[in-house]
């Protein structure tokens, strides 16, 4: 299933304006807001599958791309250069126009600038839909250093640079540990969709923000990948039910049970393909 053409999707423009730079983005319907918000490099196209399934709720949806993607104007950093802060401040500059949220539903980096938005008070929302989130910049710091074979001392200017570009230590980028640090009534109620087999961002991070968040639902998906799953029907279907305040059907794997999974798959994918090869032969 692709991404329909916004134009299609017969919504208006819009455009903000943050710190003297143009956020642009679209709108369709009336009601309660729903703001969808995209990823690290993603835009504001990726999300459109998910608009007609909340148009059919008789909800309001506004998506934009944030500065440095897509139509908007280049971030404070230049072109091609933005961060999950000023992702979240150009959420924050949306939702000054709009107003506050029946849900926020955000994807990969997209669900920390969310997360953050709502933990400062940049944003109210009611709902919170978090798609394939990441678990935060540390990990990422982690993987980065082991990958590039960093030393100590550049690892230590890696994370002053993060503080200096953010206004934020790289341990309160952290989706567990902003979770944890929200008020009570400030805590929207939390949906959590996350494939199992998503090569990008790992599953299990997500099972363990659900565990710190009281009353959280987990919706694992198989075989949809990082980006295919916001293009599923049925994911679309769960999102749009869960922002009308509907429950949703259980998971087949809703928790963090079946995490050695994957692995067991692989392992087999790899038997059975070395059986075809061999049939084949």
């Amino acid at each position: 299933m692709r991404a329909t053409p916004i134009r299609e999707l017969l919504g208006s423009a819009f455009e903000v304006a943050l710190r003297g730079r143009s956020v642009r983005g679209w709108v369709w319907g009336e009601g309660p807001v729903v703001y969808l918000v995209h990823g690290w490099g993603g835009s504001l196209e990726q999300l459109t599958p998910l608009v007609a399934p909340l148009l059919d709720r008789g909800l309001q949806v506004v998506a934009f791309d944030g500065l440095g993607h897509g139509r908007s104007d280049p971030g404070v950093h230049g072109s091609g250069s933005s961060d999950a802060v000023e992702l979240g401040r150009s959420l924050d500059a949306v939702a000054a126009r709009f107003g506050p949220a029946r849900a926020v539903v955000a994807h990969s980096m997209g669900a920390l600038s969310a997360l953050l938005a709502i933990r400062d008070g940049w944003v109210a929302a009611e709902r919170l839909v978090l798609i394939a989130p990441p678990s935060g910049i540390p990990d990422l710091l982690v993987r980065v250093r082991g990958e590039l074979g960093l030393g100590a001392r550049t690892t230590r200017r890696l994370v002053e640079r993060v503080r200096l570009r953010t206004g934020y230590a790289p341990d309160d980028l952290d989706l567990v540990t902003i979770a944890t640090s929200l008020e009570r009534r400030d805590r929207p109620e939390l949906l959590v969709v996350h494939d199992l087999l998503d090569r990008e961002v790992p599953h299990e991070p997500s099972a363990r923000l659900v565990h710190s968040w009281p009353g959280a639902e987990l919706l694992s998906t198989a075989g949809l990948g990082h980006r295919r799953v916001l293009a599923d029907a049925a994911v679309g279907g769960a999102v749009a039910r869960f922002v009308d305040r509907l429950p949703l059907e259980a998971s087949l794997h809703g928790d963090d049970r079946p995490q050695p999974w994957p692995d067991l798959v692989a392992a087999d994918r790899s038997a059975t393909g070395a059986g075809a090869r061999a049939g084949a032969a």
